[in-house]
């Protein structure tokens, strides 16, 4: 047994087995989307614009983006039920908190909520075009040599 055989020791493939096991980029982006557009409700900002209902409705879809975006990255079994309800937590920001948290908030939340809900756990690991290339010439190589053999 050589010393290639042992699996690496560290925070940073033990975050990456994490990570692959989950819809981590999706979950991230829907979170920054919720916290963006909290931010900006309360921005100390000249051009904030309060288009239609004010109030609790403005604060609470925010924090359901947010907590919906942690609930996919710590449980994501769920995920189907998350992206939908974060997207339309996402859409209805755009009536409750100054347009989508100034359009970035809403994209940020709709991009997230889609790649959620796109995102398959039993899909294989990608392989880089240079490695399917590799591993083409290879087999064509093997391929070759055989059928002068026989």
């Amino acid at each position: 047994m050589s010393g290639t055989d042992t699996p690496p020791v560290g925070w940073r493939p033990a975050f990456r087995r994490w990570r692959a096991r989950r819809p981590f980029w999706g979950g991230l982006l829907l979170t920054l989307g919720g916290a963006w557009i909290l931010l900006t409700e309360k921005a100390a900002l000249k051009v904030v614009i309060h288009i239609g209902m004010q109030g609790l409705v403005g604060y609470l879809l925010p924090v359901i983006m947010v907590v919906c975006g942690l609930l996919t990255l710590f449980s994501p079994g769920q995920r189907l039920f998350y992206s939908i309800l974060g997207i339309l937590c996402s859409l209805g920001t755009w009536v409750t908190s100054n347009l989508g948290g100034f359009f970035l908030g809403l994209a940020l939340g709709a991009v997230g909520s889609c790649m959620i809900f796109g995102w398959l756990p039993d899909q294989e690991p990608r392989v880089s075009r240079r490695k399917r290339r590799k591993a083409a010439r290879a087999a064509a190589q093997g391929f070759g040599e055989g059928a002068e053999a026989v």
